[in-house]
């Protein structure tokens, strides 16, 4: 039995209660959006209520009525709980494995200043063979840097995430995450894991 009130005609005590109609069939309601938008409206007329207990009442008929519509939605197949959009969740578009240079510390760049220092200094007479040593230690320092952060250098699996939104993201992994390209992941903190 479909009770289609016009609010509009109803009269209390010659005073119009309200200027709008609703429905109380959830059949007739097709959408969750229109369930939505029906349930909005209805607590708008609520407020036009008297007394705070007939606007109490009128928000419990409301959220039944939007009720029983979203039920009549899930029967029909027409509404589902499932989240229509994970701004969070994307795709792994590529996995790849590289080497991430490891960090060097002043161990490296001391030594290899000594190094270069002592070998420059065997070079030239005079005021050049200050020249090479000075040469020899900053070249040293650097080449010892450079060692220290290739011997420290680590094995990084970076995976690649296409958002809905078109962002990506690089999210790099000490070990292999098992994720192949295409499998659906979503944020977890400074991570991605699978959905």
């Amino acid at each position: 039995m479909a009770v289609v009130v016009g609010l509009a005609g109803l009269l209390v005590g010659g005073y119009v209660v309200a200027q709008t109609t609703w429905s109380s069939n959830p059949q007739a309601i097709q959408t969750q959006q229109q369930a939505k938008a029906q349930f909005e409206a209805d607590k708008k007329l609520c407020a036009d209520e008297a007394s705070p207990e007939a606007r109490i009442q009128c928000r419990r008929d409301a959220q039944a009525l939007y009720d029983k519509a979203l039920v009549n939605l899930r029967a029909n197949g027409t509404y589902s709980t499932q989240s229509v959009a994970c701004a969070t969740c994307g795709t792994v578009t590529a996995v790849s494995v590289i080497e991430k240079p490891g960090e060097s510390n002043a161990v490296g760049l001391i030594a290899g200043g000594v190094a270069g220092a002592v070998l420059g200094h065997q070079v030239g007479g005079g005021f050049g063979k200050d020249l090479a040593t000075v040469a020899g230690a900053a070249g040293g320092a650097y080449a010892g840097k450079k060692i220290q952060e290739n011997m420290n250098a680590k094995k990084v699996w970076r995976v690649s995430v296409k958002y809905p939104d078109g962002k990506t993201a690089k999210f790099d992994f000490a070990n292999d995450p098992g994720f192949k390209v295409s499998d659906a992941v979503k944020n977890s903190g400074n991570t991605v894991v699978r959905q």
